[in-house]
């Protein structure tokens, strides 16, 4: 199994002094929550690794632990006040409730295969849930084919699922990204939390252009998470960016997102492919897997 060191899925250095408060057996997995010092952490125990999914500052619950949320806000340069937001895998709940903070008008449902995470979220994490804020325990692919079905959209989409090894292989493919594409709506945006130390990282990418075309990677150098910004109309002229930015600035400023910062570290494929143009895509049939044990 694929072991990474990056700040999303890092344990802390100071892992060896925390403090377990809760611990499971779930349907999928050992799941740990713990503390040290004013961190709280949800991890996920595996054979392979543990790695934390979520984390707060119990003194300053709005300030975001993680890279990979702060980039995750890179949505909202090329799509603008959502009013529909799915977020496939809840972790901690802390993407849904800063963006319920931001729209309290916006409806925002969160998708998450195991039930055991879910009653974490609520009784350790804060997970807000109300009239605008809903939650289902399925699987996030299940949930979209059902809601194709009804035929629903969602103006931001956010893939965020992660098994404590990797992203679920079946969340991968593009029979799976053509089903996100059915349900998104005309203008929105497709926000992936991937990584670019992964083996999969060409495969990935070519398989999100297969299905979206030019799309975007907003990553930090020398770190492993990256955030594809796919399924938008167009990339944002100069002078739109500036305009986002200058507007989100303030009101991102108290959950310790430099949406300025951000914005540089965007990167249209279209000015810059970094895959073989023969790189194979991914399908259900021809499983990431099979890669990961190369």
């Amino acid at each position: 199994m694929l072991k990474y060191v990056f700040l999303a899925l890092s344990v802390f250095s100071g892992a060896a002094l925390a403090n377990v408060i809760h611990e499971e057996r779930s349907l999928y997995r050992n799941i740990i929550v713990d503390e040290t010092r004013d961190l709280r952490c949800l991890k996920f125990n595996t054979k392979s690794s543990q790695t934390s999914q979520s984390c707060m500052y119990k003194n300053d619950p709005d300030k975001l632990v993680f890279n990979y949320t702060k980039l995750t806000f890179a949505s909202l340069l090329v799509t603008e006040n959502p009013k529909n937001v799915l977020i496939i895998g809840l972790g901690g709940g802390t993407l849904s409730n800063v963006i319920h903070e931001l729209y309290p008008a916006a409806k925002i449902h969160n998708v998450e295969i195991d039930p055991a995470v879910l009653s974490v979220a609520r009784d350790y994490f804060s997970f807000i849930e109300n009239d605008k804020v809903t939650s289902s325990v399925q699987d996030g692919r299940i949930f979209i084919k059902r809601a194709a079905i009804k035929k629903k959209k969602y103006d931001w989409i956010i893939l965020d699922a992660f098994n404590g090894d990797y992203i679920p292989e079946h969340l991968l493919t593009k029979e799976f990204f053509e089903e996100v594409k059915g349900v998104l709506a005309d203008g929105g945006v497709v926000a992936a939390n991937t990584f670019s130390s992964s083996k999969l990282y060409e495969h990935e990418s070519a398989t999100y252009h297969s299905v979206f075309g030019d799309f975007i990677n907003v990553s930090r150098a020398n770190r492993s998470n990256r955030i594809i910004l796919a399924g938008f109309k167009a990339m944002p002229t100069k002078a739109q960016l500036n305009e986002r930015v200058k507007a989100l600035g303030p009101k991102l400023k108290k959950y310790d997102v430099d949406i300025n910062a951000i914005s540089n570290y965007m990167q249209y494929t279209q000015d810059e492919q970094d895959w073989p143009k023969n790189i194979k895509i991914l399908t259900d049939q021809y499983s990431p897997a099979n890669l990961l044990n190369f």
